[in-house]
């Protein structure tokens, strides 16, 4: 886990259209991680 205020590292991901998406591309910009535990899973 990061500690307050350390800047995410940076990643990749591929968006719901297939095309990769870095962290780096988004500097600047606010950006906003969203993600939600496996479905059927407690908690």
């Amino acid at each position: 886990m990061l500690a307050p205020g350390t800047p995410a590292p940076d990643f990749t991901l591929l968006d719901q259209h297939g095309t990769e998406v870095s962290l780096a591309d988004q500097r600047g910009h606010w950006v906003v991680l969203w993600w939600y535990p496996k479905a059927s899973t407690p908690g």
